[in-house]
């Protein structure tokens, strides 16, 4: 089940730059224990969103992804000194929020991360909401509403700002900062698996994403967040109640 899981979602990020990630911690966060869910999430999206820069490294803006590493720097630094592992109903329940979160935004906010020093506190949210619900995908979007830039060039430098927030929370949960405990991390054929299956799902996107417009890309990239949202949110309270 993750390893399809894998190759699913690395092709709904591969086409909308996130989604697949969000999907992933939902059911990752059903099924493993959250330090696990945490550091086998943060591999394979690693994985996913690096080898989906790759593929559209042409279109990376290299100025926003210095802005956005300062803050991730700032942010990992604040919290090597705090340890904590979020409990299972409260990482679904940020998981579902999340989307319903940055679409309340209001969107004449000048949130536009190609302004320096928005893109720095871009890399501190991206950071933060992964180590706390492990996809930073939703708030980061939110950054990318103002910018006028293609969806190569979003894909393509979200790709690199989420692997920069998967690689913090791979550090942090894997054990280098919070336990150094080798319980958290997965074992190497499903990791192996996993990977590789994020990458045949991200060569797989790419193809659908040269084809699509910049509209459709938009707009789906919305309803879909919304709709999964409320499906994690849903989830969250049936645990809860149980």
């Amino acid at each position: 089940m993750i390893v399809l899981a894998s190759l699913g979602t690395a092709f709904l990020s591969s086409i909308f730059g996130m989604l697949g990630g969000l999907i992933l911690m939902g059911l990752l966060a059903s099924l493993l224990p959250i330090g696990a869910a945490m550091v086998l999430h943060g591999l394979i999206q690693l994985t996913s969103n690096g080898y989906r820069a790759w593929l559209n490294r042409r279109d990376i803006v290299w100025p926003i992804v210095a802005s956005l590493f300062i803050g991730n720097v700032i942010a990992l630094g604040g919290l090597a000194f705090v340890s904590f592992s979020p409990e299972r109903t409260s990482v679904l329940l940020a998981l579902g929020l999340l989307p319903y979160v940055a679409w309340a935004l209001p969107k004449n906010l000048a949130l536009d991360v190609a302004r320096k020093p928005i893109g720095i506190f871009a890399g501190m949210v991206v950071v933060a909401t992964n180590l706390l619900a492990g996809v930073g995908g939703p708030l980061l979007d939110v950054f990318f509403q103002r910018v006028l830039l293609t969806r190569h060039q979003v894909v393509a430098t979200k790709a690199v700002a989420q692997s920069l927030g998967h690689l913090s929370k791979i550090i942090f949960y894997g054990g280098l900062v919070a336990t150094a405990s080798r319980q958290d991390w997965p074992s190497l054929w499903l990791l192996g698996a996993a990977m590789a299956a994020s990458v045949l799902g991200t060569r797989a996107g790419k193809r659908v994403l040269d084809n699509m417009q910049d509209a459709t890309f938009f707009n789906w990239t919305q309803r879909i967040l919304l709709s999964v949202g409320a499906v994690l949110i849903a989830r969250a309270l049936y645990l809860w109640q149980g």
